[in-house]
């Protein structure tokens, strides 16, 4: 376990009120009907074994294409601690956990992916940390061995690129899984972007945290839903937003080529001057022409991506659309 220094104020179990406090289980799910029926077992499990608590299971629905709000609205029809979010198209994870914290009525809030990778049995740790005086549980993976080489590779560089240039720095093979009280809950419900990379933005708001560590373990079902493209774009998206360090390095760059032609061509004055004019190298000046001619346009790219975060931002539209909520009150 590893964990920064312990505050001295602690979270009380029983309230001045008497009211048990509520934790919310925030879990998006895309197509994955197969996985309801064991997380809900696993979950059932783990939540009877916290007696002090209430808990209200908050499901995200972000437009699964086969009959995963059909089962999901079987198992809620049998419990009163279920609230499914069924948004109106697919938005992605991003969106569908924002829409789960706007819904989220738990003193303390824990999203959780319906794969079972994060395990549930890690929920009564995390809310003992709770009680000590964490705002923030983070659940921190021991190691990634469950991942391939390639997709290892590339997280350990995302995360070493991003916090080189980034501003927030963060935390290292840690997800969505943790757990956040109320007050980091509202800091996050007031920040207005639509492009939402929640990594940053749980790290942005800051707050007291501490981490524990965990075995991440194979998927119950189906397969991810995150393909090598998306992966680079959420990457992408995340660096952009946190960050105009990518605007930084390609005007140093600009400026280090330019001095580089400016000592090139004084060489080339006082080559011509000394020994005359030599055969033109169409060879080299085609090279030149195509290493430059490329420079500029990822440069133009990296420019256009700030400008269409901007102009996607300035429409306002909101990240998500809900079209019903289903709870089982009786």
């Amino acid at each position: 376990m590893n964990s920064m220094s312990k505050p001295n104020n602690r979270i009380s179990i029983e309230p001045v009120t008497g009211r048990t406090p509520l934790v919310s289980i925030l879990i998006p799910l895309f197509n994955e009907q197969d996985a309801i029926a064991p997380l809900f077992s696993r979950l059932d499990i783990v939540l009877s074994g916290l007696p002090k608590y209430a808990f209200e299971i908050v499901c995200i629905n972000d437009g699964s294409t086969d009959q995963t709000l059909d089962v999901l609205l079987e198992v809620a029809s049998k419990r009163t601690d279920a609230v499914i979010i069924d948004l109106s198209r697919n938005f992605g994870k991003e969106a569908a956990l924002s829409s789960g914290l706007a819904i989220a009525a738990g003193d303390a809030v824990i999203p959780l992916d319906a794969d079972l990778q994060d395990p549930p049995e890690l929920i009564g740790e995390m809310l003992g940390k709770w009680e000590e005086g964490y705002e923030v549980v983070l659940a921190k993976r021991q190691d990634r061995s469950t991942d391939s080489f390639s997709k290892r590779f590339a997280a350990r560089m995302f995360y070493k690129i991003h916090n080189v240039v980034s501003d927030v720095t963060l935390p290292e093979d840690v997800g969505d899984f943790r757990l956040m009280d109320r007050v980091v809950v509202e800091a996050l419900k007031l920040l207005p972007e639509n492009r939402r990379f929640m990594k940053g933005l749980f790290a942005w708001v800051g707050f007291r945290a501490t981490t524990i560590e965990f075995r991440r373990e194979q998927r119950t079902a189906g397969q991810s839903s995150f393909n090598a493209w998306q992966l680079w774009n959420l990457a992408l998206e995340g660096i952009t937003s946190f960050s105009t360090s990518p605007l930084k390095i390609w005007t140093y760059m600009g400026l280090a080529v330019a001095g580089i032609a400016l000592v090139y061509g004084l060489w080339i004055v006082l080559r011509t001057l000394l020994f005359g004019i030599d055969v033109p190298g169409y060879a080299s000046i085609l090279v030149a022409v195509l290493f430059l001619g490329g420079l500029q346009l990822i440069g133009i790219g990296v420019v256009g991506e700030y400008l269409g975060r901007t102009y996607l931002e300035s429409k306002r539209r909101p990240s998500y659309v809900i079209r019903k909520v289903y709870r089982n009150d009786r």
